[in-house]
């Protein structure tokens, strides 16, 4: 199973595709939102992503007046309605965040909170996001489906049930899915690590084997995340990206930086390094230790031609060069007869006997 984004190939056989989730944090500004892709692009994200909505077609004001703030909007000092109207994004920035990231040679999508964003973007966009808060609005899981690119879906606060039913519904209409473990506690807690449930990715893969590209949408602190992500199959990474962890607003304070999203590649990559394909062998850079730290068969003491080899007369010594047995081959020349005179510790093999 393999899916293209712009053109980069994801495979669990490619590099790992980082996705850097400028989200709010553009803080209303597009000379801000243009600066954020152009460091997120130095530091080694493939593809810049943010968030089309407006704030009457995502949230209701009356609703969040009447259940109060809970989670992480407690800390907001101004009501979610306020939050998401600032945070928003319409057509009028989506060519020339394009342009930007063309520019500096990454990707670019959007998660579209409305249909119209869906149509609107088309053109425009290498992918389609879908944040784990629409993954039960099937109708634009459909919708999205239906364009043919690429879908992320992110699975936070979902239950298996409805993973297995967004994926139904994209794969009426589409095969390129990457599908993403995700956990949607915006808190900025430490302790939120600990519900990441990682090992989904396995359920994942045994579910629905092939179909699917693994990804991991990370809201923790920091990289360990990632690279058991990595380690256990997803090739597609997404975190929030900011220049600056203390600036004010909602997704600043769980953010990579430049130097720690540098720093997450860097170890991503080195950590791909150590996968490898899979297949147990004698690796390259063994050859010669496996020489040093086996055991060969050696005499235990002086031998002589016409000897019958005994048990007693031998021992298991290293190293082991290529012309000696394994201590597991001993059956080889036991019994046999000894043709030559063989020195205490000189190696015993099939060609010195009879």
């Amino acid at each position: 199973m393999k899916v293209k984004i712009g053109k980069n190939i994801i495979s669990i056989n490619h590099k790992t595709y980082f996705v850097a989730d400028i989200a709010a944090n553009h803080d209303g500004s597009l000379s801000r939102a243009k600066k954020l892709i152009r460091l997120c692009a130095k530091a080694g994200a493939n593809a810049a992503k943010f968030q089309h909505f407006k704030a009457d077609t995502i949230v209701s004001n009356y609703g969040f007046k009447n259940i109060g703030k809970i989670t992480h909007q407690k800390k907001w000092k101004k009501s979610v309605y306020e939050v998401y109207k600032e945070a928003s994004i319409d057509n009028s920035w989506t060519k020339d965040l394009r342009l930007e990231c063309k520019k500096n040679k990454i990707d670019f999508f959007t998660a579209p909170y409305d249909i119209d964003y869906v149509k609107s973007v088309y053109s425009y966009v290498d992918a389609y996001k879908i944040g784990s808060g629409d993954i039960s609005w099937l109708d634009i899981v459909k919708e999205i489906a239906k364009k043919k690119k690429t879908v992320l879906i992110a699975t936070g606060a979902s239950s298996l049930n409805e993973v297995k039913q967004a994926v139904k519904t994209i794969k009426k209409f589409n095969k390129k899915i990457i599908l993403m473990q995700c956990n949607t506690n915006y808190t900025a807690d430490e302790k939120n690590i600990k519900y990441l449930n990682l090992n989904v990715l396995n359920q994942y893969k045994k579910i629905f084997k092939e179909d699917v590209i693994l990804g991991l949408s990370d809201h923790t602190f920091g990289h360990n995340s990632v690279l058991g992500a990595v380690a256990l199959g997803a090739r597609v990474i997404e975190k929030h990206f900011t220049d600056n962890n203390l600036r004010k607003g909602p997704d600043h304070k769980f953010s990579m930086n430049p130097k720690t999203w540098k720093n997450m590649v860097l170890e991503t990559r080195k950590l791909e390094n150590s996968l490898g394909d899979g297949f147990k062998k004698v690796e390259k850079n063994e050859k010669q230790s496996i020489i040093v730290q086996r055991r060969g068969i050696r005499a235990k003491k002086k031998l002589f031609k016409g000897n019958k080899i005994k048990k007693e007369m031998l021992v298991y010594l290293r190293p082991c060069p290529k012309n000696a047995l394994n201590p597991y081959e001993k059956n080889k020349i036991l019994g046999k007869t000894l043709i030559k005179n063989i020195e205490e510790g000189e190696i015993i093999n099939c060609k010195k006997i009879k």
